[in-house]
């Protein structure tokens, strides 16, 4: 079967099984998360979160606690963290050395509780707050894209919960510090729910106490840091399929999938993609970051999540190039979203676009480098390449994956224009310095390989990202971000031929700085030609045939269009 002919059978599948990246109009809006971080959250550091709440699904309510321990970094009177106005506050009370409560007076409005600590806090000095709170929590509209609680049923009739608030952040349904910046040290998540309904959760499962009332609370607890719209809720009289996984970092890891009784069957089906895909990452990437707790995915009633440790997964189905992406992708985030975080949603990209990058690595991996070229061919058209990848301004979730001006259509360009990005930079610094860096860039060194007590877990940036590939390659790259990242136009690469010469030369806007190197097939032979003003000119034979960048490694103008 001959590479067009592939191409084409490829691109039909993709149109009828559109990739998990690419763009949706959903018709609703989502509730902003991050952006700007306020003067009064800027003051204080979480370092540990308690999530108590039962739930209830014959009223779609919630009711429980949230407690708070904080690092005051700079001189704070009012505490304020983010809830959602669709919740109402009972008491707010504040905890001192001895966990001994005292009321506190508060406020709940535009989405904020601000919460008066009675004396002014100072630098160094530990807070506690516990809100007690209840009612009922948005239903997702769109979910995992526009989210909130979704509340289904199983096939039997039973209660199927699920939570998915990336987007709009946890602050939908439990009281946090809604920004990507700050994330506590540990978290301990208690649960309450009918028997015999089970909950699948962040971390490690310490115990289940049976309430003898008809419940059950589950107690799981976090012993990594986590982002707030990552803390889960799976909720369904699920049947677990358990089996290991030896990771690299030489520990045996738990691997657990909670499934719904009428898809076991093809959850067992799935099961063994599980350790594939953690062998793959680890062979790239380093060790799973959280060893010391376990790897689970549980099915849900949306598509799915990078939920920490327990990702959601609603797809049972191989792609076009034989293996589950959905898993592949969300899997990914353990390492670029997890352990590897954006500090603000700006760089989110960090995030999407390199998990999308390494399904063309893993197709690579299976098929070789013809299969890998053939990825990002069927995967191109989906960019829209109108919005700057990473801005230099703080940004919202909700601007940083939708369009403006309604918000309401997703943009698929932080994942593909990303894993495109990439693809272009291991073109230009070579494979060998690529995959370093990427491997790198999750693990600093290899001493934080071996550590699994959540100081492998850190805050990056664009512009981290940036040095380690300049120190690594040794080059300049700061022209390629430039004309890449920071601004949304394409490179132009204008080609003409004069007698026995072919005159290249890169058109960039605002006349940005790019000398990217450009691949001559000549007669069937490649010439690497060397463009440091931007411009070349490469001798031809007479009558000879010539192709440019006949492998599509740059992305530019000429090989890109949108659908």
């Amino acid at each position: 079967m001959n590479s067009t002919l592939v191409t084409i059978i490829c691109l039909v599948i993709l149109l009828l099984s559109p990739p998990i990246f690419s763009q949706r109009y959903l018709g609703y809006r989502p509730t902003d998360s991050g952006g700007l971080l306020m003067p009064e959250q800027a003051a204080y550091d979480v370092t540990f979160y308690e999530l108590s709440l039962e739930v209830k699904p014959e009223t779609r309510s919630i009711a429980g606690s949230l407690t708070v321990h904080a690092k005051v970094v700079h001189p704070l009177e009012w505490f304020v963290l983010d809830l959602d106005r669709r919740l109402g506050v009972t008491s707010v009370q504040l905890l001192n050395f001895e966990n001994e409560p005292v009321f506190a007076d508060f406020e709940h409005r535009n989405n904020k509780l601000w919460i008066h600590l009675n004396v002014s806090r100072q630098p160094g000095e530990a807070v506690a707050v516990r809100v007690h709170y209840h009612g009922q929590p948005k239903v997702a509209p769109a979910p995992p894209w526009v989210g909130g609680f979704t509340w289904a049923k199983t096939a039997g009739g039973q209660p199927w919960i699920a939570t998915s608030v990336q987007l709009d952040g946890g602050d939908l349904w439990w009281p946090c510090k809604d920004h990507p910046s700050d994330e506590p040290d540990s978290m301990a998540i208690n649960i309450t729910i009918a028997k015999p309904l089970i909950l699948a959760s962040n971390g490690v499962l310490r115990e289940v106490i049976d309430n003898n009332d008809g419940t059950s609370t589950f107690h799981w607890f976090v012993t990594n840091p986590i982002n707030n719209y990552d803390v889960a809720l799976n909720i369904a009289p699920y049947r677990i399929i358990e089996g290991t996984f030896n990771s690299v970092g030489g520990k045996e890891i738990p691997v657990a999938f909670w499934a719904l009784p009428e898809h076991f069957e093809k959850a067992k089906q799935v099961f063994p993609q599980l350790s594939e895909h953690l062998a793959f990452y680890e062979k790239y990437l380093g060790p799973y970051p959280f060893r010391n707790e376990k790897y689970g995915v549980t099915e849900t009633p949306h598509l799915g999540m990078e939920h920490q440790t327990v990702i959601a997964y609603g797809r049972y189905r191989n792609n076009e190039f034989g293996y589950d992406e959905l898993h592949h992708h969300e899997l990914g985030h353990e390492w670029w979203g997890n352990l590897v975080t954006a500090f603000d949603w700006r760089d989110f990209w960090l995030h999407e676009g390199f998990c999308a990058y390494m399904q063309a690595l893993y197709v690579e991996e299976l098929h070789g480098g013809d299969a890998y070229h053939r990825f990002f061919e069927t995967r191109r058209p989906l960019v829209r390449n109108i919005t700057t990848l990473a801005p230099r301004e703080p940004t919202s979730a909700m601007e940083r994956y939708f369009v403006a001006p309604e918000f309401i259509e997703s943009d698929g360009d932080i994942y593909t224009k990303g894993a495109l990005v990439l693809h272009a930079l291991r073109y230009l610094i070579g494979k060998e310095d690529f995959l370093k860096s990427l491997r790198r860039f999750a693990y600093p060194s290899p001493e934080l390989e071996k550590v699994t007590d959540g100081r492998q877990c850190r805050f990056a940036t664009t512009d981290d990202f940036l040095k380690l590939v300049e120190d690594i390659s040794g080059k300049d790259l700061d022209w390629f971000f430039d004309v890449y990242v920071r601004q949304p136009v394409l490179p132009r690469l204008v080609t003409g031929r004069q007698g026995d010469s072919l005159q290249l030369e890169w058109e960039v806007p605002g006349d940005l700085r790019f000398p990217m190197p450009v691949e001559v097939n000549i007669e069937n032979r490649i010439e690497k030609i060397e463009m440091p003003d931007g411009k070349a000119t490469v001798k031809l034979d007479k009558n000879a045939e010539w192709e440019v960048d006949p492998e599509d490694w740059i992305f530019r103008h000429g090989n890109w269009k949108a659908k």
